[in-house]
């Protein structure tokens, strides 16, 4: 085993069984107006201006052709202030300014002014509340509160995208020496480890199901398992052509699957078969080190394939079977414990 797989390993273990830390590298939008949650939901597909306080919202956006092309956490952090996490801010900045119309909303890319640590693994309660001055204990999921460490002002959000119980914490830039100081020596009887390779976007969220926007390239929210989001009730742009793609009927799905051989090569993009036919495409492949073995997602076609078909993956054609693509606590068990 290679030290770079080494490091994984032990990175990806100490979120899983104990706790981790990282800068995360997302990039953040401040929404502030009284239309603002209104301008939301006509952007976004599911009820942002129906967020109380202190939650959030995971949401997509999509084109008028129903097709996603950004996928987000958005924070309603003030009554008329709402936060959007994003990785592709100035792309959402020139879509969110093409829609404007006459909505009394501004919004302000603040990447640079506010820095977030993730701390995640199931030690991240017992050391988050050592850290604060207020008790975390009964934050819930997907909520964030304001909080404090000595004089520093913060905001605590229980969120992540490990799989496991996890926060976030939010400060302002120029103090994030003070607060990344602090969360070591509080850290330091936790074990907490700093996480510095790729699995904060490769094995840990991949073994939970999580996706990329490599992932959902093309698609729409029916076709990844994110019906659930979306309000049918309400205009939001892409309706219309979501609506009539629900109508027909969805004929993509994206699946997991599994290689047990750890020396098969995979890649994004690679052909999914069934016997001599191309049936879908793979997204995404890595190993998963708590389920150990190598494991994927491929988007493929419902009429041609479904859960539990044996395939053919990549140009040597591995044998694999789909399978949810939910590899590890499908009752989410661990992020709402």
């Amino acid at each position: 085993m290679t030290k770079d797989v080494e490091l994984k390993r032990k990175e990806h273990e100490a979120v899983r069984e104990g706790v981790g830390y990282y800068d995360f590298t997302h990039q953040l939008l401040d929404v502030l107006g009284p239309d603002g949650g209104k301008f939301l939901d006509k952007v976004f597909v599911n009820s942002i201006l129906g967020l109380e306080v202190g939650k959030a919202a995971y949401s997509t956006m999509l084109n008028e052709d129903g097709i996603i092309i950004d996928d987000v956490i958005i924070f309603r952090v003030e009554e008329e202030r709402y936060w959007v996490s994003t990785l592709y801010i100035k792309e959402l900045i020139e879509w969110l300014d093409a829609h404007k119309d006459g909505e009394d909303v501004n919004y302000e890319d603040i990447t640079s002014k506010v820095t977030m640590f993730a701390v995640q693994g199931p030690k991240s309660r017992d050391l988050i509340n050592k850290l604060v001055d207020e008790s975390i204990e009964d934050l819930k999921f997907f909520s964030i509160a304001d909080n404090t460490v000595g004089d520093l002002d913060i905001k605590v959000a229980r969120a992540g995208y490990t799989g496991e119980l996890g926060f976030e914490l939010y400060v302002p830039t120029e103090k994030k020496e003070l607060l990344e100081e602090e969360l070591k020596k509080a850290g330091e009887e936790f074990g907490l480890c700093p996480v510095t390779t790729d699995v904060i976007v490769s094995s840990l969220p991949a073994e939970k199901g999580y996706v990329l926007m490599s992932d959902l390239k093309d698609t729409n929210p029916l076709e990844v398992g994110y019906g659930w989001t979306v309000r049918w009730d309400s205009e939001f742009i892409g309706k219309e052509a979501l609506t009539a793609a629900k109508e027909a009927g969805i004929s993509r799905d994206l699946l997991g699957f599994e290689i047990e051989a750890e020396d098969v090569e995979i890649n994004p993009d690679d052909k999914v078969y069934a016997g001599d036919k191309e049936v879908g495409h793979v997204t995404k492949y890595t190993y998963g080190f708590t389920v150990g073995k190598n494991i994927g997602y491929a988007l493929v076609d419902t009429s041609e394939v479904k859960e539990g078909d044996t395939v053919q993956v990549g140009s040597d054609k591995i044998e694999t079977k789909l399978r949810d693509r939910v590899f590890y606590d499908k009752e989410n068990k661990r992020i709402r414990g």
